[in-house]
């Protein structure tokens, strides 16, 4: 363990990153915990922050700790290696605080316990998992094999070459997202091969690619809503479950009530318009 801290995080220069992922993974933990324990009402547990009677949320503290971490670290000097990482950690501490009530944010509305509160826990979700493949060494490559690319070719030949290659995969990126594959858009960035599968795959039924694509194409419909049963339908059991089991459950639902509810509500949103005779 020693020795792949050394290689992959001391040497390589990881060290605020990791410092940035280790707490950004305790503070969700913790405020996780916290929260939970406050709405099981447990007496030895300190309540919400409010004073006045206001209800100052974890993002607001979550925004002032970016700020804090943020600032001080460009303003630090670049030599020590150790006040960048005390800066990361710091600012890691606040992006989970804010990311904890991504929901919230996106809403304007207090949805913290609803079903869509489970966009909070997606969002970090996804931020652990881009975090750790950076930590992992595993960088996006959207520019192709640049050194190989300019070996035996002009230095002009070579920028249209990656040049090329970014729009390309950009493209396939914002054809998978439109498709409604975010993760498959996200992690594709990493290795693009994802990027080919998900743009050339057909379409999620509730999503803006099939809403303007698959109008007037029946079948196609009829396909994504049978993908979505077969596949969808059973990873979102897991992911809730998943997240149940980590973040808490929302008010009055149950994991698989959410998910069937979920893919239900996607396919009527997909269902095509009918024609009047």
């Amino acid at each position: 363990m020693h020795g792949w801290f050394t290689r992959r995080v001391l040497e390589t220069g990881r060290l605020p990153l990791f410092c940035f992922f280790i707490a950004f993974l305790a503070t969700f933990l913790f405020i996780r915990f916290s929260v939970r324990m406050i709405r099981r009402q447990v007496k030895w547990w300190p309540g919400n922050v409010t004073p006045g009677g206001l209800h100052i949320h974890h993002a607001v503290f979550g925004i002032v700790f970016m700020m804090i971490g943020g600032l001080a670290g460009l303003a630090a000097p670049d030599n020590p290696v150790g006040i960048p990482s005390a800066c990361a950690a710091i600012f890691g501490l606040g992006a989970a605080l804010v990311l904890d009530e991504f929901a919230l944010i996106l809403h304007l509305d207090d949805v913290y316990w609803s079903n869509a509160g489970r966009l909070s826990v997606d969002a970090i979700f996804v931020a652990t998992g881009v975090t750790g493949l950076l930590i992992l060494g595993v960088t996006p490559d959207i520019t192709g094999d640049v050194h190989g690319a300019a070996k035996g070719t002009s230095h002009a030949g070579a920028v249209i070459g990656v040049a090329l290659t970014l729009a390309v995969n950009l493209g396939l990126a914002a054809i998978s997202l439109l498709k409604g594959k975010v993760w498959t858009g996200l992690f594709g960035l990493f290795l693009p091969v994802i990027l080919i599968v998900g743009a050339i795959r057909i379409g999620r039924p509730a999503s803006p690619w099939a809403r303007k694509f698959y109008k007037n194409k029946p079948k196609k419909v009829a396909k994504a809503r049978r993908r979505e049963i077969r596949y969808r339908r059973r990873f979102v059991r897991i992911k809730d479950r998943m997240q149940d089991a980590l973040a808490g459950r929302p008010d009055a639902e149950v994991a698989l009530a959410v998910a069937e509810q979920h893919v239900q509500l996607e396919f009527e949103r997909a269902e095509p318009p009918t024609h009047s005779s």
